[in-house]
């Protein structure tokens, strides 16, 4: 599924787009390059599913849990992973297993551990406020 954005306006209309799209899928990987919305695009889908905590980036704590009408949602940032052992120590297991979404940003540092089933969420840079969304499941 292809979509484009030219506004975080319409980032309510997309969030609802991508989770009809995944159905039951719980795990959706975010790739792009740094600044081109994947937190934003993460807290769109949070509201969506009715978190109302602040959705922040976890940048140095790797893990942020919100709070939501389904149960947790947990929000990963693996870019400062040296290495996957990292995430291993952290229990990644319990999370992506646990039946609760997981939204990742910057899975490429933890592929080895990747589920099999999940949502990739790719997002393309177009200008300053443009940008091209490719969602695919894989399973």
């Amino acid at each position: 599924m292809d979509l484009h954005t030219t506004s975080t306006t319409d980032l309510p209309k997309t969030a609802a787009e991508i989770l009809q799209f995944a159905g039951d899928t719980r795990i959706f990987l975010f790739y792009g390059d740094m600044g081109a919305g994947k937190t934003t695009l993460i807290k769109a889908l949070c509201e969506e599913l009715g978190v109302s905590d602040s959705v922040t980036s976890p940048t140095f704590s790797i893990v942020n849990e919100y709070e939501s009408n389904n149960g947790p949602v947990y929000h990963f940032d693996f870019y400062r992973l040296k290495d996957q052992s990292e995430a291993l120590d952290m229990g990644y297991e319990e999370y992506f297993y646990s039946g609760n979404y997981c939204f990742i940003e910057w899975p490429e540092k933890i592929a080895g551990l990747i589920p099999d089933s999940y949502t990739g969420v790719r997002i393309h840079v177009l200008d300053a406020t443009s940008r091209q969304i490719t969602v695919e499941n894989i399973s």
